[in-house]
């Protein structure tokens, strides 16, 4: 879990409590996030806001550190406080770098302007001007002559407006997001490599402190969000030694249209930050990591505009999953850690999961998280990262602190009792998904070049009455993933993965270092491909790859040198592979035909009849055999015949939940009845399993026990229910989070008669998913008849908990002939006290520290339905 860190204002007690309240959980450890505080300093009480780095603050990691490894908790620490990394320690020179372009309007008859003012951190790089206001086109422009004093001059006066277009080195002059006391300061510019070492050595190498000889486990780095950063003092030098040529005289194509060379030049500007933040951040974080012996852990995508190759750096990729139920059939950055651990050779593969789980906080319940883990799991994640668990105080309102946008998953929640079933699940997937070799067939190709070239600066404009418009002055676009959806069809990943293969991404720099370990390569709509990377593509091709290109055929040599004679060798290429004369290359000029042309070139790895969408699968190649998971990721259930490509004599299926493993008949064809948000696990070998124990087909003997319960409430509360109901129906349990004890005596005549006996609640009720299918809509779409876990006793004894499909519990060996007693407790969610509660007034705390966060989605709660809703019935076969 992502432990957060409020203020920080700690307490030894409480750290050690969490502790081990996460450890009884069956959570594997935790990663130390230092944030914003939540609370003013108040001498009365004596609560205070330790500043960050401070002895005290390094003393309490300490102590958290020590005691989580006693209790066998892994420990990762996030390298800084809040996000991007920086803070008081970087000047204004090494803070976030912005290319800075200011229009500046000239009168008709004037022949000289005065230069913008520059502050600190700022230097001038050049000044042009063009004819009259303009809107994007700029093949007319030309330098401006320097005179003194800040003032430059064009050759002659025009009786027409012009326009001076200035391009000024500056900073973004970004802040570091949610800091800590202590922690606020200017993002560091990630592009050089003096801001970088001074994070490490202010910051980092400080709170390494409090681990003494025993590092972390891990050091983390969150997602690049470096918004409009997009240059840095020593570009133009870099850019000179890199791309060959001098960028100045070209400066106008980041911002407009200066020719046929406007596209070249953008993407040599892009692959020149993509290289600097590379060389720059993540390989210097890399290497310090490793000589102080701890991994680095890093979500390596954003801003500034890293590529899936640039987790090369990473020793632990780590994926951020899409508020979006549909995630896994998008691109998203999860596949893009899962692709490049495959390709790099890590085998753990992390993810930031929960993130935008049910807002707000406190609203998630264990199904939601299960549907949200499985759809990391079909992309090929096998370590979950909880977004997460917020520390406390004792003296804080119930349901406690809570980050601003966040699931909070702590024991705060009144459902938190059988978080222990939900993390065994988890474990146990997270272990399968870690044996053997990724066996994934696809390679999706991701446009790189293309997005580089797409690049451009924003545009500041002098306000003036007239107007120089016709650009977007939002911010900057300089981000490979964030681009992405404007380049890939949206029915490429569908296609791949209807047509029954999984994919992984790749992308030109891999290809060029690693090759393509795959057997299938899709090339989706690619113009721009470097011309090393394309005859690695046709060798691909010639020795029996499967290339499937997409809409257009690569035809363009990315950067500037050697353009015309590239891109002629390029077209040469997609002749020689896509003229018809190789069996394994293949052209589609629409979307729509991809998925049939893949499986008419290679054999599916899993299909299903009839056709299900909403399922989907990941396989390992084990040293002797195969494993697939399989996961129904909708609210409905679905029943389909599965045909699996492995070559095994022997199919076994495990239980994630039980861990006991059982064979199955048919090593090849199975009938899978998947509840929703159900998952499977098979594995096919050649040594024959356990036998799956014969099921009774006897009717069973169903017996409603609906009525007559005894319901009793903390604080000796007790209500009679002749028949079940919400306990939002009543008035004084409106706004009522907690847990509820439903106690009632069943006669069994004669339990050694009876095969099996279930008690059963009910089937689940679909939610309509919003359409269409966009942000911030993760959640299960079911409701559940225990609203929204339970646990089972029978005779004093733990049966087992509710709390997913479908809705019944074993509970035959529990039993004896005669009056038996069931007590099951039922647990909501924290909302209901929430929506009953005067939000807190952040006024003060504002006024102190300024608006650091602002509570998402607290506006206008409702109390949840709460409790046993539907029938409950006793069914006993024979």
């Amino acid at each position: 879990m992502r432990w957060w860190w409020f203020g920080p204002a700690v307490a030894k007690p409480e750290l050690k409590r969490e502790l081990e309240q996460m450890k009884a959980a069956g959570i594997g450890g935790v990663e130390i996030a230092t944030l914003y505080p939540q609370a003013l300093d108040d001498p009365s009480s004596g609560f205070h806001n330790v500043p960050y780095l401070s002895n005290e603050y390094i003393a309490d990691l300490r102590y958290a550190a020590t005691e989580a490894r006693a209790l066998g908790l892994r420990v990762d620490l996030t390298l800084g406080s809040g996000w991007p990394f920086g803070g008081p320690h970087i000047p204004i020179t090494e803070a976030g770098g912005e290319l800075r372009v200011e229009l500046v309007p000239v009168a008709a008859g004037i022949k000289s302007v005065r230069a913008p003012s520059l502050e600190a951190g700022e230097t001038l790089i050049e000044a042009f001007w063009t004819p009259g206001p303009i809107a994007g086109d700029l093949t007319a422009t030309q330098v401006l002559h320097r005179e003194a004093e800040g003032r430059f001059s064009l050759q002659t006066a025009s009786a027409h407006p012009q326009t001076a277009i200035f391009f000024i080195s500056s900073r973004t002059g970004m802040m570091v997001k949610r800091p800590a006391v202590g922690a606020a300061g200017f993002v560091l510019d990630h592009y050089d490599n003096r801001a970088t070492q001074s994070q490490l050595l202010n910051v980092d190498t400080r709170m390494l402190e409090a681990f003494s000889d025993r590092p972390p486990y891990a050091v983390f780095s969150d997602s690049l969000e470096v918004y409009g950063s997009d240059w840095t003092p020593k570009l133009l030098d870099e850019f000179r030694r890199r791309r060959g040529y001098d960028l100045t005289p070209y400066l106008p194509a980041l911002i407009g249209d200066i020719g046929p060379a406007t596209a070249a030049v953008r993407h040599d500007w892009g692959l020149t930050l993509t290289e600097l933040a590379n060389e720059n951040f993540l390989e210097p974080i890399h290497t310090w990591a490793a000589q102080h012996h701890t991994l680095f852990r890093s979500q390596a995508y954003g801003f500034p505009p890293v590529t899936l190759s640039s987790n090369r750096y990473a020793d632990l990729p780590e994926g951020e999953g899409k508020a979006t139920i549909e995630m896994w059939r998008q691109f998203s950055d999860t596949r893009w850690a899962a692709s490049s651990g495959h390709l790099f050779g890590h085998n753990v593969i992390s993810s930031e999961t929960w993130t935008w789980l049910h807002s707000p906080a406190f609203a998630a319940t264990p199904l939601d998280m299960k549907a949200e883990a499985n759809l990391h799991f079909l992309q090929g994640i096998n370590q979950l990262v909880g977004h997460g668990w917020p520390y406390s105080p004792p003296d804080a309102l119930e349901p406690g602190w809570r980050m601003y946008a966040a699931a909070a998953l702590s024991d705060h929640n009144p459902w938190f009792p059988v978080m222990p079933d939900l993390t065994k699940y988890l474990q146990r997937v997270s272990f399968a998904l870690r044996q053997g070799k990724p066996a994934n067939d696809v390679a999706l190709l991701l446009p790189n070049d293309d997005i580089w070239a797409s690049f451009t600066a924003r545009v500041k404009q002098k306000k003036s009455a007239t107007s120089v418009g016709g650009f977007d002055e939002t911010g900057s676009n300089v981000s490979i993933d964030e681009s992405m959806d404007r380049f890939l069809d949206k029915r490429i990943i569908p296609q791949i993965l209807d047509a029954g293969f999984n994919v992984d991404f790749i992308d030109a720099d891999v290809i060029d270092t690693v090759g393509i370990p795959y057997k299938v390569l899709v090339i989706p709509g690619v113009d721009r491909l470097p011309l090393a990377t394309y005859r690695c593509i046709f060798e691909f091709a010639k020795h029996g790859g499967i290339v499937v290109a997409t809409r257009t055929l690569p035809s363009t040599a990315p950067g500037m040198l050697h353009a015309e004679q590239e891109s002629k060798s390029i077209q040469e290429l997609s002749h020689a592979m896509f003229d018809g004369h190789m069996g394994t290359v293949h052209f589609v000029k629409s979307e729509d035909d991809l998925g049939s042309t893949l499986a008419h070139s290679l054999e599916p790895d899993f299909q299903l009849t009839p056709a299900q969408p909403a399922i989907g699968f990941i396989h390992r190649k084990l040293e002797h055999g195969d494993l697939y998971f399989v996961a129904n990721t909708s609210n409905q259930r679905l029943k389909t015949d599965a045909h699996f490509r492995a070559s095994g004599r022997y199919l076994e299926e495990l239980d994630p939940f039980s861990g006991n493993a059982a064979g199955l008949p048919d090593p090849h064809t199975i009938a899978l009845d998947l509840e929703p948000y159900a998952s499977r696990l098979f594995v096919f070998s050649d040594e024959a399993g356990p036998k799956m124990a014969e099921s009774s087909e006897l009717p069973a003997t169903t017996t409603d026990i609906s009525h007559d319960w005894t319901v009793i409430f903390p604080a000796g509360k007790k209500l009679q229910m002749p028949t079940l109901k919400s306990w939002t129906d009543l008035p004084e349990l409106r706004n009522y989070s907690g847990t509820g004890t439903y106690e009632k005596s069943i006669q069994i005549k004669d339990s050694g008669t009876a095969r099996r006996t279930l008690i059963d609640f009910g089937e689940g009720m679909p939610v309509p998913q919003p359409e269409p299918l966009g942000r911030f809509n993760m959640r299960a779409y079911l409701e559940s008849p225990v609203r929204e876990a339970a646990q089972v006793f029978v005779n004093g004894q733990l049966a087992g908990s509710v709390w997913q499909p479908p809705y019944r519990l074993d509970i035959s060996k529990y039993l004896h002939t005669g009056a038996n007693q069931l007590r099951i407790v039922v647990a909501n969610t924290a909302v209901n006290e929430l929506s009953g509660q005067a939000q807190p007034d952040y006024r003060l705390l504002y006024a102190r520290y300024g608006v650091l966060f602002i509570p998402q989605d607290m506006d206008n709660l409702q109390p949840e339905p709460s409790g046993i809703l539907g029938k409950v019935m006793l069914d006993q076969s024979k």
